[in-house]
Protein backbone atom coordinates (compact mmCIF):
# COMPACT_ATOMS: atom_id res chain seq x y z
CA UNK A 1 0.00 0.00 0.00
CA UNK A 2 1.42 3.42 -1.12
CA UNK A 3 2.00 5.76 1.49
CA UNK A 4 0.75 9.63 0.54
CA UNK A 5 3.19 12.49 1.22
CA UNK A 6 1.88 15.90 2.51
CA UNK A 7 2.48 18.28 -0.26
CA UNK A 8 5.64 20.55 1.35
CA UNK A 9 4.59 24.16 1.03
CA UNK A 10 7.00 26.89 -0.04
CA UNK A 11 9.20 27.95 2.72
CA UNK A 12 8.09 31.79 1.91
CA UNK A 13 4.82 30.37 2.68
CA UNK A 14 5.93 28.59 6.14
CA UNK A 15 5.35 31.12 9.23
CA UNK A 16 6.17 31.00 12.42
CA UNK A 17 3.79 30.66 15.03
CA UNK A 18 4.16 33.99 17.25
CA UNK A 19 6.31 33.52 20.53
CA UNK A 20 4.10 32.93 23.47
CA UNK A 21 5.09 35.49 25.91
CA UNK A 22 6.71 33.29 29.34
CA UNK A 23 3.97 33.24 32.07
CA UNK A 24 7.26 34.31 34.48
CA UNK A 25 7.23 37.69 32.51
CA UNK A 26 3.34 38.78 32.98
CA UNK A 27 3.88 37.93 36.48
CA UNK A 28 6.59 40.36 37.06
CA UNK A 29 4.85 43.08 34.88
CA UNK A 30 1.88 42.70 37.30
CA UNK A 31 3.93 42.73 40.34
CA UNK A 32 6.11 45.76 38.87
CA UNK A 33 2.82 47.73 37.99
CA UNK A 34 1.28 47.43 41.62
CA UNK A 35 4.34 48.47 43.13
CA UNK A 36 4.60 51.72 40.50
CA UNK A 37 1.13 52.29 40.51
CA UNK A 38 0.90 54.39 43.78
CA UNK A 39 3.34 56.54 42.69
CA UNK A 40 1.89 57.07 39.11
CA UNK A 41 -1.71 57.46 40.83
CA UNK A 42 0.04 60.06 43.37
CA UNK A 43 1.81 61.55 40.92
CA UNK A 44 -1.04 62.47 38.64
CA UNK A 45 -3.19 63.34 41.35
CA UNK A 46 -1.25 65.64 43.40
CA UNK A 47 0.92 66.92 40.78
CA UNK A 48 0.40 66.51 37.03
CA UNK A 49 -3.50 67.44 37.23
CA UNK A 50 -2.99 70.43 39.40
CA UNK A 51 -0.04 71.49 37.07
CA UNK A 52 -2.07 71.46 33.83
CA UNK A 53 -5.41 73.54 35.89
CA UNK A 54 -2.84 75.98 36.63
CA UNK A 55 -1.18 76.40 33.51
CA UNK A 56 -5.32 76.78 32.16
CA UNK A 57 -5.95 79.22 35.14
CA UNK A 58 -3.05 81.08 34.00
CA UNK A 59 -4.83 82.18 30.98
CA UNK A 60 -8.03 83.13 33.12
CA UNK A 61 -9.01 85.18 35.62
CA UNK A 62 -10.09 83.86 38.32
CA UNK A 63 -11.15 84.51 42.05
CA UNK A 64 -12.72 81.34 43.90
CA UNK A 65 -16.11 83.17 43.82
CA UNK A 66 -17.08 83.65 40.87
CA UNK A 67 -16.50 81.26 38.25
CA UNK A 68 -13.07 81.51 35.93
CA UNK A 69 -13.29 83.90 32.61
CA UNK A 70 -10.57 83.14 29.78
CA UNK A 71 -8.45 86.52 29.28
CA UNK A 72 -5.96 84.90 27.03
CA UNK A 73 -2.35 86.32 28.17
CA UNK A 74 -3.31 89.28 30.20
CA UNK A 75 -2.08 87.99 32.83
CA UNK A 76 1.45 87.67 30.91
CA UNK A 77 1.30 91.29 29.83
CA UNK A 78 0.51 92.61 33.71
CA UNK A 79 3.29 90.04 34.67
CA UNK A 80 6.00 91.81 32.04
CA UNK A 81 4.84 95.59 33.73
CA UNK A 82 4.58 94.51 36.99
CA UNK A 83 7.19 96.29 39.68
CA UNK A 84 6.36 93.96 42.37
CA UNK A 85 6.96 90.43 40.36
CA UNK A 86 10.08 92.16 39.04
CA UNK A 87 11.43 93.17 42.48
CA UNK A 88 10.73 89.70 44.20
CA UNK A 89 12.79 87.70 41.18
CA UNK A 90 15.28 90.32 42.00
CA UNK A 91 15.44 89.28 45.44
CA UNK A 92 15.12 85.41 44.95
CA UNK A 93 17.89 85.55 43.04
CA UNK A 94 19.85 87.63 45.42
CA UNK A 95 18.80 84.53 48.11
CA UNK A 96 19.75 82.34 45.97
CA UNK A 97 23.65 83.02 45.26
CA UNK A 98 24.31 83.91 48.80
CA UNK A 99 22.40 80.35 49.91
CA UNK A 100 24.30 78.42 47.12
CA UNK A 101 27.57 79.77 47.31
CA UNK A 102 28.05 79.56 51.13
CA UNK A 103 26.20 75.90 51.29
CA UNK A 104 28.15 74.85 48.84
CA UNK A 105 31.59 75.92 49.97
CA UNK A 106 31.21 74.86 53.01
CA UNK A 107 29.10 71.34 52.12
CA UNK A 108 32.44 70.80 50.21
CA UNK A 109 34.97 71.70 53.01
CA UNK A 110 33.13 69.46 55.03
CA UNK A 111 32.66 66.33 53.04
CA UNK A 112 36.43 66.54 52.00
CA UNK A 113 37.11 66.79 55.98
CA UNK A 114 34.94 63.96 56.90
CA UNK A 115 36.18 61.82 53.94
CA UNK A 116 40.43 62.33 54.49
CA UNK A 117 40.21 62.62 58.51
CA UNK A 118 36.96 60.62 59.52
CA UNK A 119 34.09 58.54 58.42
CA UNK A 120 32.43 58.07 61.95
CA UNK A 121 28.56 57.45 61.41
CA UNK A 122 28.40 59.91 64.65
CA UNK A 123 30.07 62.50 62.92
CA UNK A 124 27.80 62.18 59.97
CA UNK A 125 24.81 62.11 62.45
CA UNK A 126 26.04 65.17 64.39
CA UNK A 127 26.55 67.01 60.88
CA UNK A 128 22.84 65.98 59.23
CA UNK A 129 21.33 66.79 62.77
CA UNK A 130 19.84 70.77 61.67
CA UNK A 131 18.57 68.74 57.84
CA UNK A 132 16.26 66.82 60.62
CA UNK A 133 14.53 69.71 62.22
CA UNK A 134 11.25 71.18 60.41
CA UNK A 135 12.17 74.44 58.48
CA UNK A 136 9.58 76.11 60.31
CA UNK A 137 10.84 75.24 63.61
CA UNK A 138 14.25 76.04 62.85
CA UNK A 139 13.48 79.65 61.30
CA UNK A 140 11.35 80.43 64.94
CA UNK A 141 14.80 79.39 66.80
CA UNK A 142 16.75 81.66 64.98
CA UNK A 143 14.19 84.32 64.79
CA UNK A 144 13.92 84.47 68.51
CA UNK A 145 17.71 84.24 68.90
CA UNK A 146 18.48 87.44 66.63
CA UNK A 147 15.89 89.17 67.87
CA UNK A 148 16.65 92.89 68.07
CA UNK A 149 15.34 92.95 72.05
CA UNK A 150 15.52 89.75 73.95
CA UNK A 151 17.63 87.74 71.66
CA UNK A 152 20.53 86.07 72.93
CA UNK A 153 22.90 87.09 69.30
CA UNK A 154 21.98 90.25 70.24
CA UNK A 155 22.66 90.23 73.62
CA UNK A 156 26.37 88.74 73.01
CA UNK A 157 27.00 91.23 69.96
CA UNK A 158 26.17 93.96 72.64
CA UNK A 159 28.78 92.10 75.18
CA UNK A 160 30.96 92.47 72.49
CA UNK A 161 30.45 96.17 72.76
CA UNK A 162 28.88 96.52 68.93
CA UNK A 163 25.66 97.77 68.56
CA UNK A 164 22.56 95.90 68.11
CA UNK A 165 21.19 94.57 64.66
CA UNK A 166 18.12 94.62 63.23
CA UNK A 167 18.57 91.01 61.45
CA UNK A 168 15.10 90.94 60.78
CA UNK A 169 13.99 94.31 60.19
CA UNK A 170 16.92 95.74 58.31
CA UNK A 171 16.48 95.61 54.50
CA UNK A 172 20.02 95.23 53.92
CA UNK A 173 20.59 92.36 56.07
CA UNK A 174 17.35 90.62 56.03
CA UNK A 175 17.57 88.26 52.99
CA UNK A 176 21.55 87.36 54.03
CA UNK A 177 20.27 86.45 57.54
CA UNK A 178 17.79 84.25 55.91
CA UNK A 179 20.25 83.13 53.35
CA UNK A 180 22.54 81.78 56.02
CA UNK A 181 19.54 80.22 58.71
CA UNK A 182 19.59 77.87 55.35
CA UNK A 183 22.46 77.61 54.62
CA UNK A 184 22.88 76.31 58.61
CA UNK A 185 19.72 73.61 57.89
CA UNK A 186 21.14 72.29 54.44
CA UNK A 187 24.63 72.27 54.72
CA UNK A 188 25.26 68.71 56.48
CA UNK A 189 22.48 66.96 53.79
CA UNK A 190 24.60 68.47 51.36
CA UNK A 191 28.17 67.85 52.92
CA UNK A 192 26.83 64.08 52.98
CA UNK A 193 25.85 64.22 49.27
CA UNK A 194 28.96 65.54 48.11
CA UNK A 195 30.72 62.76 50.49
CA UNK A 196 28.99 60.11 48.69
CA UNK A 197 30.42 61.17 45.48
CA UNK A 198 34.12 61.33 47.26
CA UNK A 199 33.73 57.75 48.15
CA UNK A 200 33.39 56.49 44.53
CA UNK A 201 36.46 58.15 43.88
CA UNK A 202 39.45 55.14 43.76
CA UNK A 203 42.08 55.73 46.24
CA UNK A 204 44.44 54.62 43.73
CA UNK A 205 44.09 58.61 42.29
CA UNK A 206 45.34 60.10 45.59
CA UNK A 207 48.00 57.36 46.00
CA UNK A 208 49.40 57.97 42.87
CA UNK A 209 48.82 61.88 43.42
CA UNK A 210 50.99 61.71 46.79
CA UNK A 211 54.02 59.69 45.07
CA UNK A 212 54.20 62.40 42.22
CA UNK A 213 54.86 64.63 44.99
CA UNK A 214 51.60 66.52 44.81
CA UNK A 215 50.18 68.71 47.73
CA UNK A 216 46.12 68.55 49.54
CA UNK A 217 45.70 71.56 47.52
CA UNK A 218 46.92 70.59 44.23
CA UNK A 219 44.97 67.22 45.03
CA UNK A 220 42.33 68.93 45.38
CA UNK A 221 41.96 70.94 42.16
CA UNK A 222 43.23 67.92 40.21
CA UNK A 223 41.92 64.94 41.47
CA UNK A 224 39.06 65.45 43.62
CA UNK A 225 37.06 68.46 41.93
CA UNK A 226 37.51 67.00 38.19
CA UNK A 227 36.35 63.62 39.02
CA UNK A 228 33.55 64.73 41.67
CA UNK A 229 32.30 67.22 38.90
CA UNK A 230 28.68 65.20 38.02
CA UNK A 231 27.95 64.74 42.20
CA UNK A 232 28.43 68.38 42.02
CA UNK A 233 26.42 69.37 39.15
CA UNK A 234 23.69 67.19 40.97
CA UNK A 235 23.96 68.82 43.94
CA UNK A 236 23.76 71.98 42.28
CA UNK A 237 20.30 71.51 40.27
CA UNK A 238 18.75 70.12 43.16
CA UNK A 239 19.81 72.97 45.42
CA UNK A 240 19.54 75.83 43.02
CA UNK A 241 15.61 74.15 42.71
CA UNK A 242 15.16 74.09 46.32
CA UNK A 243 16.89 77.77 47.21
CA UNK A 244 13.93 79.35 44.31
CA UNK A 245 11.12 77.29 46.33
CA UNK A 246 12.05 79.38 49.77
CA UNK A 247 8.56 80.66 51.55
CA UNK A 248 8.52 79.07 54.71
CA UNK A 249 11.47 80.84 56.36
CA UNK A 250 10.38 83.89 55.23
CA UNK A 251 6.70 83.36 56.08
CA UNK A 252 7.39 82.59 59.65
CA UNK A 253 10.10 85.91 59.98
CA UNK A 254 9.65 88.89 58.04
CA UNK A 255 6.57 88.01 55.73
CA UNK A 256 7.96 89.86 53.16
CA UNK A 257 9.19 92.84 54.74
CA UNK A 258 10.29 95.06 55.43
CA UNK A 259 9.38 97.20 52.57
CA UNK A 260 9.04 93.75 49.62
CA UNK A 261 13.16 93.96 50.92
CA UNK A 262 12.24 89.54 51.34
CA UNK A 263 9.17 89.38 49.02
CA UNK A 264 10.75 86.61 47.50
CA UNK A 265 8.36 84.70 44.29
CA UNK A 266 7.19 82.14 46.28
CA UNK A 267 5.80 84.13 49.10
CA UNK A 268 4.52 86.60 46.25
CA UNK A 269 2.47 84.01 44.69
CA UNK A 270 1.01 83.15 47.96
CA UNK A 271 0.09 86.84 48.43
CA UNK A 272 -1.69 86.88 45.14
CA UNK A 273 -3.83 83.63 46.02
CA UNK A 274 -4.62 83.26 49.28
CA UNK A 275 -4.62 86.68 50.81
CA UNK A 276 -5.90 88.92 47.26
CA UNK A 277 -7.04 85.61 45.60
CA UNK A 278 -6.12 86.14 42.12
CA UNK A 279 -5.50 83.14 41.23
CA UNK A 280 -5.40 83.78 37.49
CA UNK A 281 -2.61 86.04 38.16
CA UNK A 282 -0.80 83.86 40.79
CA UNK A 283 -0.95 80.84 38.32
CA UNK A 284 0.87 82.90 35.24
CA UNK A 285 3.97 83.49 37.78
CA UNK A 286 4.17 80.27 38.59
CA UNK A 287 4.29 79.40 35.05
CA UNK A 288 6.70 82.03 35.10
CA UNK A 289 8.59 80.00 37.87
CA UNK A 290 8.45 76.71 36.46
CA UNK A 291 9.86 78.34 32.99
CA UNK A 292 12.76 79.93 34.46
CA UNK A 293 13.70 77.18 36.91
CA UNK A 294 13.54 74.48 33.81
CA UNK A 295 15.84 76.93 31.98
CA UNK A 296 18.55 76.96 34.40
CA UNK A 297 18.69 73.37 35.15
CA UNK A 298 19.11 72.37 31.55
CA UNK A 299 21.50 75.08 31.10
CA UNK A 300 23.42 74.21 34.16
CA UNK A 301 23.54 70.50 33.50
CA UNK A 302 24.48 71.01 30.00
CA UNK A 303 27.47 73.54 30.88
CA UNK A 304 28.85 71.48 33.96
CA UNK A 305 28.57 68.25 32.12
CA UNK A 306 26.32 66.55 34.52
CA UNK A 307 26.02 63.25 31.89
CA UNK A 308 29.78 62.30 31.93
CA UNK A 309 32.62 61.34 34.21
CA UNK A 310 36.20 61.69 33.89
CA UNK A 311 36.08 58.28 35.61
CA UNK A 312 35.51 56.59 32.06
Amino acid sequence: MATITPPVRPRDEVRAAPPRMPRRWNRESVVALCFVAPAAIGFAIFTLVPAIRGLYYSFTDYDVFRPESFVGTANYERMATDPIFWNSLVVTLQYVVINIVFQTVFALVLAVLMHRLTQSLVIRGIILGPYLVANVIVALVWFWILDYQIGIGNQFIEWLGLDRLAFFGDSALAIPTIAFINVWRHVGYTALLIFAGLQMIPKEMYEASAIDGAGEWKTFWRITVPLLRPVLAVVLVVSIIGSFQIFDTVAVTTQGGPVNATRVIYYYIYDLAFNRYEFGYASAVSVALFVILAGISLLQLRLTRANQSDLA
